[in-house]
């Protein structure tokens, strides 16, 4: 059998906070495009295959049949399949084989302290499993790997407990950080690190815990698809006991490869944590790997922080709360400030502005975040409000410093602001003052549910706001939904030294049951989608002596015309104590009206028992309006409270119908590559172009009809329309319903990327 490596990359938004992402973003890309590398041979294609049989015999096969394909990896232990390049005029007869279950297209990842770590309860009464107190649980002889941009393993506070891994983007035993020589270095593999195992300087949740590093994330922190694979295909081999992803894209789906991967390896015995996404506030934002139904999907909370906000000196009544830029200057202003609007922040917008001692306000996207800062520096202005160019908020920071002020706004707020300044005549000003917050989810959280399965996700939060870790050379506080799975990961590394028996379901359980759950700020209980269970207590969940899992439930979608009114879940109590245990049953009877529950009130289990109960719903579709419904159902001991969270659904639920639009050059001449992906099929669906000014149809660049759920993707070549930038309106009809995605694109060579 041949295998080769070529360079053919296709690209799906990634979950870094930059674009829609779970990580921290550390550059911006130009809205609604990024760079796409093909093969110099005309038309093909790197696929992730899943097989239906025996993973060597069904690669034969198809290099047997298909002249033009080359099998790349083979993923024999956690997704039963393998990736391949090969001509796009292949991919129909590929689809065809009998041996081929499904064919996805390679995506492109990046990376979606000392204050949170206490604030989690870690170091409260920390016993060891013989009861012992004088020395805590520390993660001692847990192998935790971590699958992102590398590791600075030289790093002081990281030295002692680096013990291995591999560089899946150099094939080596090296999986060290990118650094200048190699492309833009990264920074994300050792912070996630060290909020994991962290014991220098700072300490880590479990400090003593074994630290395998891989890295999929090269220069820039990319990688593929294919790339993670392996890496998850790399770490279950060498037998880590949890596995960290601070990483994913935004397909909202249960069976994207990467979700199905950590599925397996949790089913071998691995506790998969990954980040729901930096997408929110929105539903329907968290993406995969976040999806798979027994990883660990964790959302972003806030430690206690100081949060600065803003006030319109013309209109006082409305707060528009800051997102500080790691990088910037610390946003610590004193005074009324003159605030200027400019464009997207580019050197033309600056053309006869006088932003001198004044904050400017900038739209995201068309440079980096670095290029308006440092454009915004050399004006003279004081600082720069960057707003959103996608609805909700999102964290953002610089590679290098800038010496001025920096914060993020969301969408909604910029284009308030906005026009509230164009509404007066005087000088617009705003006004700075601070609020001390804990315990809130951070707006930039991704949210779920999942489509299709409608699982509830996130599982639940952790802090992931001014996290302070370790850096190459040093330390760094960085924001993302990638700083609060770390947090999920170590916890379960100190479940596992206290119960190295348990299984990863256990210390799911045990994470989310013990979790504390989170009100807004009007003092309203987040929903299941929002925070899941809680915010983790890593105290609480070593002191569990009890286990409910599932332990959040899904009744899934309801239909009013249906007969069947009924629906039962299963759910299994498990006692871990010495001692027999009376549990009692509380659903939410009479929170709902139009839903009978039935449960037994009373359940017992012998010590280091379990039981099975079911749960059933009885749904009168006529009291109950279409839409969400979200509640808790409660078991209880003597000594314990468990809250389970559940969702069910009136009708379809109203998701959006098409979602993660990338746009991009090809390596072909006049070539441009698309993608964007359907949760539910659709009957129609496409790509119309928009004058950006008048709003003027322009053209249709692509028209499918009766697409199946998945990725629909394709190459486009010498398109008939002016060079120039264009309002691009993405959208997609299914059962009635419609969503559209609104972006720009740029068509023409002066839009090409730079040469590296």
């Amino acid at each position: 059998m041949k295998h080769v490596r070529g360079c053919v990359m296709l690209l799906i938004v990634i979950f870094m906070a930059t674009v829609q992402g779970t990580g921290f973003a550390l550059a911006d890309k130009t809205e609604g495009t990024s760079e796409v590398s093909v093969d110099e041979g005309t038309g093909r294609r790197v696929v992730i295959v899943s097989v239906a049989g025996d993973v060597d015999e069904a690669a034969n096969l198809v290099e047997e049949t298909i002249e033009s394909a080359s099998i790349r990896r083979l993923y024999k232990e956690v997704y039963g399949g393998f990736s391949l390049d090969l001509l796009e005029e292949d991919i129909p007869l590929l689809k065809q084989l009998s041996v081929i279950s499904r064919v996805d297209d390679v995506a492109i990842y990046q990376p979606s302290l000392e204050g949170s770590i206490p604030f989690i309860g870690v170091g409260k009464g920390l016993m060891r499993s013989d009861g012992t107190t004088e020395k805590g649980l520390t993660g001692k002889g847990v192998k935790v790997g971590i699958i992102d941009t590398g590791l600075d393993y030289e790093h002081p506070d990281l030295r002692a407990n680096y013990k291995g891994g591999y560089d899946i983007i150099d094939e080596d035993d090296d999986p060290m950080e990118t650094k200048v020589k190699q492309g833009e270095p990264t920074l994300h593999g050792t912070h996630v690190a060290g909020i994991i195992a962290a014991n220098g300087r700072i300490k880590g949740v479990a400090p003593e815990a074994e630290i395998y590093a891989y890295r999929a994330l090269g220069p820039g922190g990319q990688g593929t698809t294919e790339q993670v694979l392996e890496a998850i295909e790399k770490a279950v081999t060498d037998q880590v006991d949890v596995l960290n992803l601070s990483l994913g894209n935004t397909v909202n789906g249960p069976d994207w490869p990467t979700s199905l991967a950590l599925d397996r390896a949790v089913d071998k015995g691995v506790v998969a944590v990954t980040s729901s996404g930096n997408s929110g506030p929105n539903m329907w934002t968290v993406g995969s790997p976040g999806t798979s139904s027994k990883a660990i999907s964790v959302g972003a909370s806030l430690p206690p922080v100081e949060i600065p906000y803003i006030t319109f000196q013309h209109n006082k009544e409305k707060k528009i709360e800051l997102t500080p830029l790691i990088g910037s200057v610390p946003w610590k202003l004193k005074r009324e400030m003159d605030i200027i609007d400019v464009g997207h922040g580019l050197v033309t917008d600056y053309k006869d502005v006088n932003v001198k001692g004044k904050i400017v306000l900038a739209k995201r996207g068309r440079s980096t975040f670095a290029e308006k800062m440092n454009i915004a520096n050399k004006a003279g202005a004081k600082g720069v409000l960057i707003y959103n160019n996608l609805d909700g908020s999102f964290a953002g920071g610089l590679l290098d410093p800038v010496d001025i002020v920096g914060a993020s706004i969301s969408k909604e707020d910029g284009e308030w602001l906005l026009e509230q300044m164009k509404s007066t005549k005087k000088a617009a000003q705003i006004a700075t003052q601070y609020a001390q917050k804990q315990d809130l989810i951070a707006p930039f959280s991704s949210r779920g549910p999942v489509t299709e399965t409608w699982e509830v996700k996130p599982d639940l939060v952790a802090p992931g706001v001014a996290i302070q870790s370790t850096v190459p050379k040093g330390y760094l506080g960085l924001n993302g939904t990638s700083m609060a799975s770390p947090h999920v990961a170590g916890a379960a590394a100190l479940v596992l030294e206290k119960h190295p028996d348990w299984s990863p379901e256990q210390v799911k359980a045990a994470l989310m049951n013990s979790s504390k759950q989170l009100s807004n700020e009007q003092g309203s209980l987040y929903l299941p989608h929002e925070q899941g269970a809680g915010r983790l207590q890593v105290d609480k969940a070593l002191e569990a002596k009890s286990l409910v899992y599932p332990s959040s439930l899904t009744f899934g979608t309801w239909d009013k015309k249906a007969s069947q009114t009924k629906r039962e879940l299963q759910v299994t109590v498990e006692n871990t104590d010495d001692k027999k245990q009376t549990f009692h049953i509380e659903p939410p009877i009479g929170e709902l009206d139009g839903i009978e529950w039935e449960a037994p009130e009373d359940v017992v289990v012998e010590a280091h028992g379990k039981k099975q109960i079911t749960l059933v719903a009885e749904i009168n579709p006529g009291l109950l309006q279409n839409g969400l419904h979200a509640g808790t159902v409660y078991v209880k001991n003597d000594t314990e409270e468990i809250h389970i969270p559940y969702v069910l659904f009136m009708e379809e639920p109203n998701y959006p119908r098409v979602m993660a639009f990338q746009f991009a050059h090809s390596d072909q001449k006049n070539g441009y590559y698309y993608e964007y992906y359907l949760p539910a099929g659709a009957e129609e669906s496409g790509i119309v172009l928009y004058d950006p000014d008048t709003f003027q149809y322009v053209e249709s660049l692509i028209e499918n009809e009766r697409s199946e759920r998945g990725m629909v993707s394709g190459e486009l070549q010498d398109l008939k329309v002016k060079p120039g930038r264009y309002k691009a309106l993405i959208y997609a009809r299914s059962e009635g319903a419609e969503d559209t995605i609104e972006t720009m694109i740029d068509i023409g060579e002066e839009f090409l990327p730079p040469p590296k």
